[in-house]
């Protein structure tokens, strides 16, 4: 499935961010995750951004008109055109020298919500219990109900022996 940038990759961001290991450095997420521009995050920015990807995390669970709009005015920053890399113009959702916090914020609020209204349901986490995976699901008939197929062979091979044992 081809997605606008927004509803694309900030989405897939915001995935990178509730996923990654707690204990990492958020600007090591970042730079793995190839955003730019990439700038500094204070010991009050970094707790910002925390909060923030608990917040997404409630998107990916149960992603609701509600919850979108509520990080979208959370978020809310002047929008403007770019031209930045010597790419075509296209929007942005927060000016580049805003700190990397607000940038981030804008970015992936901007990214769920353009998901959310183009397809709701590519929102999602793993269907797996114990797994608290979220991703973005792009695959072509968008019915994905786990993060890997790891998990859902485990569930399908749980569900095997269940049926076997009943039987």
């Amino acid at each position: 499935m081809h997605f606008n940038p927004y509803g694309g990759t900030a989405a897939e961001l915001a995935a990178t961010l509730v996923n990654a290991d707690p204990s990492a450095h958020l600007l090591d997420v970042l730079k793995a995750s190839d955003y730019k521009p990439l700038g500094s995050l204070d010991a009050r920015q970094e707790r910002d951004v925390r909060d923030w990807i608990a917040r997404l995390r409630e998107v990916f669970r149960a992603p609701t008109v509600e919850l979108l709009n509520d990080l979208l005015a959370q978020s809310s920053t002047t929008h403007y055109i770019s031209t930045h890399d010597g790419r075509a113009p296209h929007l942005h959702y927060a000016r580049e020298d805003e700190p990397t916090d607000v940038r981030l914020k804008a970015y992936t609020a901007a990214g769920m919500a353009a998901l959310f209204c183009e397809d709701a349901g590519r929102i999602g986490s793993c269907g797996r219990d114990g797994c608290d995976t979220v991703f973005v699901d792009t695959s072509r008939n968008g019915r994905r109900r786990f993060c890997s197929t790891k998990c859902a062979n485990r569930v399908a091979v749980a569900n095997h022996r269940s049926r076997a044992q009943s039987a």
